[in-house]
């Protein structure tokens, strides 16, 4: 009977598994049942199929506060986001000495200004972000609402193959390691999910490492020429190699591909312990919210609950905890000069921060880097755990 509940609901297989007591040891002692994994008949396919589609729906709903996230650090770090009309040469070349223009997008607290002379346009304060709101606010009003989605189309050609990679073998790494330390090691295995979700997050990131650095310096620069389209993926991936080429000797041009995985070392030092956080917190509060909501009768909607709430509360905690070492990511990610990029370290970076802005200089984007996990990991665990759910019993049924 216990066999048979366990199949119909997978996801409590894994408590079960780890519970206390005499009962516990007993079943220990046995060969365990063939189906009481987690839905372990689901194949590599069906699996990245179901994070994909996680992915996918993550990226376009939070990708405003990534957005506004990427700004405020990067103007922590020295990136100006000046109107491309406030000095008299752009004002001249593209107006004329004379010509006024009351129309600029501003603001509404700053002062419309002509163009005359040598007066600005706006105050600096103009285009100088407060927070989150003021980031998006800004935005809005001087580049336009769709630029909120800035980097999207990186974040989506990032995301799906990267959570594909990510959940697919976070899921074959715990299962394995579950039932090697559950006959080997039981007192480990509740430290299961943290060696599983770093490795699976490591094999993720360096997979797709380009594309992030792409997404990240997407976000972090405005285009400054008026009626310019802003650089895609490939042709700012190939700005970036073509300056590193441009300062280096001929011979010594092909090592100039190194710059893409810039900062790929910061982005593990975030990521391995903000998965190691997110899942072993994760993990255990799922596993209390379906004991409440229905135990092994749970269905669709329960699991679908659990999860994102399961998720929300992981990701607001994991990236909380991780912000320093995003801030030094993004550092490292939008660094212009090719000799310093590469000579950059995570350490280097960390302490350069906190010399220039102390406690808070290492929290910079707290608000909106916050903001976006908690939805964003609830959205893609429970996308992800309902699709296995409903192909799991659709399996289980045929």
């Amino acid at each position: 009977m216990a066999d048979s509940e366990r199949i119909q609901n997978p996801w409590m297989a894994s408590e079960e598994m780890n519970g206390g007591g005499a009962d516990s040891r007993e079943r220990s002692s046995l060969p365990p049942p063939p189906q009481s994994s987690n839905t372990d008949k689901l194949g590599i396919g069906q699996r990245a199929f179901s994070a994909a589609g996680a992915a996918f729906l993550s990226a376009i709903i939070v990708n405003p506060l990534d957005v506004a996230k990427t700004r405020l650090q990067a103007q922590a770090a020295g990136v100006s986001y000046s109107h491309p009309l406030s000095n008299m040469t752009s004002r001249m070349a593209c107006f004329g000495p004379n010509m006024l223009f009351a129309d600029l997008r501003c603001s509404p607290s700053c002062n419309r200004a002509g163009i005359h002379g040598t007066v600005s346009i706006c105050p600096p304060e103009c285009f100088r972000y407060k927070g989150t709101l003021d980031v998006i606010y800004k935005i809005i009003q001087q580049e336009g609402f769709a630029r909120l989605w800035r980097g999207t189309n990186a974040g989506l050609a990032l995301a799906v193959p990267t959570v594909g990679i990510y959940l697919p073998c976070y899921d074959i790494f715990r299962n394995w390691l579950e039932e090697f330390t559950a006959e080997n090691a039981p007192t480990t295995t509740p430290y299961v999910p943290l060696v599983a979700g770093s490795l699976a997050r490591s094999l993720a990131c360096a997979t797709c490492y380009p594309i992030e650095l792409a997404r990240t310096r997407m976000q972090a620069f405005k285009e400054t020429q008026i009626g310019k389209k802003p650089p895609g993926v490939i042709q700012t991936l190939l700005g970036v190699v073509s300056h590193v080429k441009s300062t280096n000797s001929p011979q010594n041009s092909l090592q100039g591909y190194r710059v893409l995985w810039t900062g790929m070392g910061a982005q593990l030092a975030r990521d391995v312990p903000f998965s190691a956080i997110c899942w072993s917190t994760l993990e255990p509060t799922r596993r209390k919210l379906l004991s409440l909501v229905g135990g092994d009768d749970a269905n669709a909607l329960s699991v679908l609950g659990a999860n994102f709430g399961a998720g929300f509360v992981a990701g607001t905690l994991a990236a909380g905890a991780t912000c320093p070492l995003d801030v030094a990511k993004t550092r490292r990610q939008i660094e212009r000069d090719p000799v310093r990029a590469l000579k950059m370290t995570t350490r280097q970076t960390l302490m350069e921060v906190w010399r220039g802005g102390g406690l808070k200089g290492l929290f910079t984007g707290f608000g909106p880097r916050v903001g976006r996990a908690g939805p964003s990991v609830g959205i893609v665990v429970s996308f992800y755990e309902v699709v296995k759910f409903v192909l799991h019993h659709r399996y289980t049924a045929s």
